[in-house]
């Protein structure tokens, strides 16, 4: 069975997730830390927006998928799909100058969290 609203959206959070690693390494270069965090704030933030967009994204996608495949709605899963793309973006807008739990970093929790949820209660109630 093909899932195309699943693989595009597992395609443009794939692009999301590298750029984030990308991120991760050009700011390992410019501030000298090899592994890990070192002692710098800036390095763990960006670490973070990377990880916790890793946590979540796989969970996301997965119930997505099977959603798809048990014949949920196409919008459903649009609006999901943009809800992780738009909950990822965000967080990394919130994290990116400070620590601090910005209007950015708690929408884009909420946001990913309301969706994963919603996916999941959809796939329970399919089973139910």
């Amino acid at each position: 069975m093909q899932a195309p609203v699943t693989t595009g959206y597992a395609a443009v959070l794939a692009i999301v997730l590298i750029g984030l690693a990308i991120n991760v390494t050009v700011h390992r270069a410019k501030l000298g830390v090899p592994i890990g965090g070192g002692d710098d704030p800036k390095m763990v933030r960006m670490m973070r927006i990377h990880g916790n967009a890793a946590e979540y994204l796989p969970m996301g996608l997965l119930l997505m998928l099977l959603d798809e495949i048990g014949g949920g709605s196409p919008v459903a899963l649009r609006l999901a799909g943009a809800g992780l793309v738009i909950g990822r973006v965000l967080y990394g807008w919130g994290m990116w100058k400070t620590t601090a739990p910005t209007f950015g970093r708690i929408a884009g929790t909420t946001l990913t969290w309301v969706v994963i949820l919603a996916l999941a209660v959809l796939n329970l109630m399919r089973i139910a």
